[in-house]
């Protein structure tokens, strides 16, 4: 495996003992989430990442990537990003509520604070324009020099990347309501521009002063007259659409999984950067053999020998919410955790999903106990708990980060204490150290007489008997956790979409005994065969 650009920057390729073979079922990565798009002065196109945490810059003759603002560096979780005449970046920092400037030279600073969710930002004649994409949301004009912002528009339902037309009015795209409004920059009242959409999310204006705006649920990019309103779809692609944005006459979209796609006559797309995972996290083998991957806000599925299939995002009814945990149920059928607190059974081909208990403090693994149990961790608390019918148990407290959850075929339960660096076992209400020294475990299985773990701090999958304690490290050099030498800043919540993000290296086995590994330091997912 060779190094990736983002993420994962290991030296050497990953490695194995004998008798197991490792290969990639999807290929990595090359960004961590796609949201704000803005042309540079350079002429390359500047992408803000919100879960990759980082904003990158592409050359689009050659498609070269170049972190420019990296990730563990000053600005965090990235949305939405303008330059200046002057070529200052400004970016909004969705996690952080703030909004941060970074000069030509790599130097930043915080222009505004106190802007929960803050998204949408633009700049005109002079004038620094931000937003909030919540309910409610104010739409502000900032001081460049940290004084107080000047209200445009208040209570704005759940506003988005705008921008200023060739009216000189603001262009928001609303997406509360489903709708694009106008509103002069002295104020004042709104117009609404177009409705009934696919929710839009973006709005930018082309060569022609027309409006060309994403639509996050239904996929399509819209071409609107901002005088009449009349729509024509320029493309349809899939739903997760986030921004827009236009080098010479050519016009290039953004999707939230990582994808970057060049809009073509006759509606026809080519990618200039190919779709990819956010992290991923939890993974769960179906009763078919295929394998289900939650990705924070997307959710998939992958067949042997099929590209991989888009089963749910945060848009589309019936998803559970921002997925961290998952465990197979049934045929077609999950329980998944997630970050909004939430245990839920989900069946994504009915668009359904169940609510369990909900209520906790940063979920992570989840599993299924053999009398139908569902074992989940939370681990904001330090509290990992049950449900059945309706009822929930603790059955642990005061540990240290605990991340990952497996049950073995007679019941007992064990659980990685990721800030502990250790593998535990709940017995009759105590709990029980199996193995230590680790770095930073995170997922588990049980499987026969044997614990696989996932040390994203020692980038390492481990096996442990239960049955004469030998430990033995089957892959090294794993694509998992944070890079070396970098120390990732916590993504907090967003709004009511999520809670706080952050990674979590799953595993799981399939019926030939093969485990599937989430590689979240490139984003693929991995095979490890025994022989």
């Amino acid at each position: 495996m060779s190094p990736q650009i983002g993420r994962y920057t290991a030296s050497q390729p990953a490695r194995t003992v004998d008798g197991w073979t490792l290969q990639r079922l999807t290929p990595p990565s090359r960004l961590f989430g796609a949201n704000g798009l803005r042309t540079g002065p350079d002429g390359r196109i500047y992408v803000a990442q919100v879960s990759g945490s980082q904003i990158t810059a592409i050359d689009v003759a050659t498609g070269a990537i170049e972190a420019i603002s990296p990730k563990g560096g000053d600005i965090v979780a990235p949305d939405d990003l303008v330059f200046d005449p002057a070529g200052n970046l400004y970016a909004t920092e969705i996690t952080e509520g703030r909004v941060s400037m970074r000069a030509p030279n790599g130097t930043t600073r915080v222009i505004a604070g106190d802007m929960p969710v803050a998204n949408p930002i633009t700049f005109h004649d002079g004038r620094l324009i931000a937003g909030e994409c919540r309910v409610g949301g104010r739409i502000m004009q900032l001081d460049l020099n940290g004084g107080a912002p000047r209200v445009l528009l208040d209570n704005v339902p759940m506003p988005n990347a705008f921008d200023v037309g060739p009216d000189g009015k603001l262009y928001i795209p609303v997406m509360g309501t489903n709708e694009i409004w106008r509103v002069s920059l002295d104020g004042g009242a709104h117009e609404v521009v177009a409705r009934d959409l696919g929710v839009p999310d973006s709005v930018k204006f082309d060569a022609e002063g027309q409006i060309v705006s994403t639509q996050v649920h239904s996929g399509q990019v819209l071409r609107i007259d901002p005088r009449t309103g009349d729509k024509t779809v320029l493309a349809n692609l899939t739903p997760g659409l986030d921004n827009v944005t236009f080098v010479g006459r050519r016009t290039f979209v953004s999707n939230i999984s990582g994808y970057i796609a060049e809009i073509l006559e006759g509606g026809q797309t080519r990618d200039l950067v190919s779709d990819g995972f956010n992290w991923p996290l939890g993974l769960a083998v179906d009763t078919d053999g295929s394998i289900y991957v939650a990705d924070g806000p997307f959710s998939y599925t992958l067949r042997s020998g099929q590209p991989r299939q888009q089963v749910g995002f945060l848009f589309t009814p019936g998803y559970p919410g921002y997925s961290r945990g998952v465990a197979a149920a049934g045929p077609g059928e999950f329980i998944v955790t997630t970050a909004n607190g939430d245990v839920a059974r989900y069946w994504p081909a009915k668009r359904e999903n169940q609510v369990l208990a909900s209520g906790f403090d940063q979920l992570y693994g989840v599993a299924v106990a053999p009398k139908g149990a569902v074992v989940f961790v939370e681990q904001g608390a330090g509290r990992v708990h049950s449900v059945q019918s309706g009822n929930v148990e603790t059955l642990a407290t005061d540990l240290k980060q605990p991340s990952g959850v497996t049950v073995s075929a007679d019941g007992t339960c064990f659980v990685t204490e990721s800030a502990g660096g250790r593998v535990v076992k709940l017995s009759g209400g105590r709990t029980v150290t199996v193995f230590n020294d680790l770095r930073q475990p995170q997922g588990i299985l049980a499987r026969g007489d044997s614990l696989y773990v996932v040390d994203a701090g020692l980038k390492e999958l481990i096996e442990y008997n239960l049955s004469n304690g030998r430990r033995r490290t089957l892959a090294f050099d794993l694509p998992v956790g944070a890079p070396r030498g970098v120390t990732p800043k916590v993504l907090k919540a967003v709004g009511t979409l999520s809670g706080p993000m952050g990674p979590f290296a799953g595993i799981a086995a399939g019926a030939d005994g093969t485990l599937y590994i989430s590689a979240d330091a490139e984003g693929s997912v991995l095979a490890l065969k025994p022989a």
